[in-house]
């Protein structure tokens, strides 16, 4: 009893018993549909990591989740509701799609300065939804909402301005290729490339079949150094206590205000930087036309939630997530099972996270319950 009650202390066991939760809630669904759970779960895991391209796939998929979901946990830990990740993650392909196409260096300079516009894009959007707050202390979900709005309809008026608009098309131009992250773009698919990845069936199909690049590396660099400042620096520890008691902190002398206005420029910068990222790695690297939000910002606070607002668990709930939304589709081609099936297990997962609190309380009455035995 006593191992129990110490592996439901732990942060962890809330996001394990979600999960399973969840799989077992989209297994009584299945059934009631009338689909078998075990063939279904099958199909789902060998939509995931079935061949070397699924499994890049959703690598690919989890990139802008890491960085959207980190974001998110950022803003919670500072005692901050950032649900303008839509709308800075849109503001991020933006200005990267602006410098990518307007701009045309050596790839040494090229990359950084379209990834640098995307993070400074959505930086800028956070920092206003910040600065509003501190200093007319207009609630931050509020401003972040009409945010995401703004960016929508500015996203689509960029790509309606003559110097981006590819004509015939509801989309700009791509940016130039010198602006691309993806892994050897050209060395991939020239002859050389071809013939010598074919010697590695599983290296083709990750290089050549996907677009594989850079950007899973850059999502978890920077959800560990969102870690390592907010536990181990003085800044992280100044808003961790703004997050906790603003005033407890004022009365200490931290600068609530100011920390405000800098978590949430942090915040709205990895927002961007995935933006960015997206433009940068995925075909067709261009924007456009948005008739509704495509909910890598949304998703990522289904991620923050899933990951206890931990920046490391994001990491590990960005490649759930992504793999539960791509290995979904297979359960759909393989089992005919509506994909909306995984949709009602993510719901799940997030809503039991929600209550995540319940597991140290059962902890604790199964504590009480076990002393009240041994004394009587």
């Amino acid at each position: 009893m006593k191992t129990i009650v110490k592996l439901l202390r732990k942060p962890i066991a809330a996001s394990i018993l979600a999960i399973a939760v969840g799989f077992l809630i989209a297994a009584i669904v299945l059934a009631i549909a009338g689909y078998a759970p075990g063939p279904s779960f099958a199909a789902l895991f060998n939509g995931m990591i079935g061949k070397p391209k699924y499994i890049s796939n959703v690598v690919i998929k989890a990139t802008p989740l890491i960085l959207t979901g980190t974001a998110v946990a950022f803003a919670f830990k500072t005692g901050l509701f950032n649900i303008g990740a839509e709308g800075q993650y849109v503001t991020g392909t933006i200005c990267a799609a602006i410098v990518g196409i307007s701009c045309d260096f050596p790839p040494v300079l090229q990359v950084p300065l379209v990834i640098l516009a995307g993070t400074l894009g959505g930086a800028a959007c956070g920092a206003l939804v910040g600065w509003l707050k501190a200093k007319f202390g207009i609630n931050e979900v509020i401003t972040s909402i009409m945010l995401n709005w703004i960016s929508l309809y500015a996203c689509n008026f960029v790509v309606n301005v003559p110097a981006f608009h590819q004509p015939e098309s509801t989309s700009t131009y791509a940016v130039n290729p010198s602006s691309y992250t993806m892994i050897l773009p050209k060395w991939k698919l020239s002859e050389e490339g071809l013939a010598t990845l074919k010697g590695t069936p599983w290296l083709y199909e990750v290089l050549v079949k996907t677009d594989v690049n850079v950007g899973i590396l850059i999502a978890v660099a920077c959800a560990i150094l969102i870690a390592v400042l907010l536990k181990r620096t003085k800044m992280g520890y100044e808003m961790r206590a703004v997050g906790l008691n603003r005033e407890a902190a004022q009365f200490a002398g931290i600068n609530v205000n100011r920390n405000i206005v800098t978590c949430m420029l942090i915040s709205g910068s990895l927002c961007g930087l995935a933006g960015a990222l997206a433009v940068t790695g995925l075909e067709p690297h261009n924007i456009s036309t948005l008739a509704a939000f495509e909910n890598n910002g949304f998703n990522g606070l289904s991620v923050a939630f899933i990951a206890g607002s931990s920046p490391i668990g994001c990491i590990f709930a960005g490649f759930l997530f992504s793999g539960l939304i791509y290995g979904g589709q297979s359960v759909q081609q393989v089992m005919g099972a509506p994909s909306d099936i995984i949709n009602i297990m993510i719901g799940t997962i997030v809503f039991l996270m929600a209550l995540s609190q319940v597991v140290p309380m059962v902890a604790d009455w199964l504590e009480r319950r076990e002393k009240g035995v041994a004394n009587a």
